[in-house]
Order: structure tokens, then sequence, then C-alpha cells
């Protein structure tokens, strides 16, 4: 489920076209995640796909799943041909073990109905393979997930932490940070 979700659809594409048209990078998620060079990656609440269809676009094999109809509306009518799967994360059945990665991009842990962050990180974490990467970046408010929760949740799921960062252009992480990327991983 979605929690405190405001724009939606058309109107969420629009800002990401008004960057790029500004001439600012709108695919930092995408670059970090293909450099850890999987060969394929669940987009776990993928919104109107912005991050799989550049990570289709890069040659990897994508599955998009998201809550929000609306949303994967958008995502379907942009890149048709990619698999896009409506559920929720907390619930939604994933094959066991068939990803390289999954990639939880846009702040979607701070928007997962409350009380469900566990369940979403062991479903999401239940569909990487051995070795497997799950890369998650959010930001940090008092009123939602902390670092410290999240990394339970991800230990509680058998993840081990790789890295950790303050962007996705891997700036160095500290507590004072608002916003955190970390990569977790499932041990080989």
């Amino acid at each position: 489920m979605l929690a405190g979700v405001g724009t939606r659809g058309d109107d969420y594409d629009l800002r990401f076209a008004e960057t790029a048209a500004a001439g600012l990078d709108v695919h930092g998620e995408a670059d970090f995640v293909h450099a850890l060079g999987p060969a394929s990656v669940l987009d776990a609440g993928c919104g109107t796909g912005r991050v799989a269809i550049e990570l289709a676009r890069r040659g990897i094999e994508v599955v998009g799943i998201d809550v929000d109809a609306e949303m994967l509306a958008r995502a379907r009518a942009k890149a048709p041909e990619l698999d896009w799967r409506l559920g929720d994360l907390a619930a939604v059945e994933l094959q066991e073990g068939s990803f390289d990665a999954a990639v939880l991009a846009g702040n979607v842990m701070i928007f997962v109905t409350p009380g469900t962050e566990a369940a979403v990180v062991a479903n999401v974490a239940s569909a990487l393979a051995s070795g497997g990467s799950l890369v998650a970046g959010f930001q940090l408010r008092d009123d939602r997930i902390s670092v410290g929760d999240y990394d339970r949740y991800c230990r509680a799921a058998g993840l081990v932490l790789a890295e950790r960062w303050s962007t996705w252009d891997r700036r160095p992480w500290s507590p004072e940070d608002d916003y955190v990327v970390s990569v977790h991983r499932r041990s080989a």
C-alpha cells in the first residue's frame, strides 16, 4: 500500500521531464544499479517506470511492480514491452531467487503503509538470487523508517550491509544526512 503519496501518473512524470529538459541527470538510480552489474532487476515500487525503462534500455531484464494502478498504467503506456505487475510489495507473490538485484528507489520505503516495512523488505529480499543486492534510497524523516530499523529488517531477511551512501552518486554517508542509499546483499 501507499501512504501519503501526492503527485501521480502524468504529473509525476512531468517533474522528471522538466528536470531533464533543464539539462540535469534523472537517471542516478539507474546509473547506481547498473554499476552493480546485474543481468536482472526487480524495480520494486516502480511508479511510472523511469528507473525500470532506463535499466531495460541498458540491456538489463527488468520487472516493475507497483501498488498504484494509475502510476503503473503510465509505465505500461511508455514501455508496453516490459513486464509490469500490480501488487503490494508486502504481499505480492515473487519467484524466490529470481533477480540479481532489486531496487527500492524514489523513497519507496517511506511510502509503504506504516507497519509493513519489515514485510516489504522480507518479500523483496526473497526474490534475490544468491549474492543478489537490495538497493534502497529514501529520505530520513522522524515520522518514518530509520536507518537502524531498515538495517534490522534487512538482517532479518538474511541480508548484509555492503555499501551506504548519502546520494545515488555515491557521496559518503554520515548519520547527519537526511537521505540514505544502502546496498544490502544476500550471502553467496
